[in-house]
């Protein structure tokens, strides 16, 4: 839309669409011009950006006027609210899940990320995200927030788990849950829980002592 209508805006990147409509405002909020979603707003005042994208509940807030309204992506774009609380009980498995997990590194090298994401491809695992963010301790340190396909009751994600709670500084489980979509993990025939357990009977036969 602001492609169609403004083409030649200049975009200034915003921590939220709230800061967007404050920066405009006037408001001591953080600098910001641009965010996600709802109407293109102009303040009336002289300030260091002449509109903001931002929800319209905002620029009420802000006493902000709307220019133009609907302007949203409309072929499917959703926002995702997480609730992160207290440990507590893992639901049960429903066939279609998610698995979420924050990984530290020990520290900054090359092909630590890798390390990472090789637990995951040698058992079979799809990953639907993953994001880094850096963790404030130290230039370079870095985490990763992953989600991936599974429950943490399938023997492919427990494993996975295992191998990460190695070569991981820290391993934050985040949980395990439905997935919204209702749409079920594809599962090779070699990394189904029946292929893991008898992997490990297998290798349990290996390891008894001789009669």
């Amino acid at each position: 839309w602001v492609a169609q209508h403004l083409p030649d805006a200049l975009y200034v990147p915003s921590g939220s669409t709230a800061a967007a409509a404050a920066a405009l405002s006037g408001a001591p909020q953080e600098p910001s011009a641009t965010g996600a979603e709802g109407a293109v707003v102009g303040s009336g005042e002289r300030t260091a950006y002449d509109a903001a994208v931002c929800a319209p509940v905002a620029a009420s807030n802000q006493g902000l006027t709307v220019l133009a309204d609907g302007i949203e992506d409309r072929t499917g774009a959703v926002t995702r609210f997480v609730l992160v609380s207290r440990a507590g009980v893992v639901p049960e498995p429903t066939g279609a899940d998610k698995t979420t997990v924050v990984l530290f590194q020990r520290e900054d090298h090359p092909g630590g990320l890798l390390s990472f994401l090789e637990q995951f491809a040698t058992r079979g695992i799809n990953l639907s995200r993953i994001e880094s963010r850096p963790t404030g301790e130290r230039l370079g340190d870095y985490c990763f927030s992953i989600d991936c396909e599974g429950h943490v009751a399938d023997e492919r994600v427990g494993e996975a788990l295992m191998g990460l709670r190695r070569v991981c500084a820290q391993v934050r489980f985040l949980g395990s849950y439905g997935r919204a979509d209702l749409a079920p993990a594809t599962v090779a025939a070699d990394t189904t829980d029946d292929a893991f357990i008898e992997a490990r009977d297998w290798l349990g036969m290996l390891r008894r002592p001789l009669p």
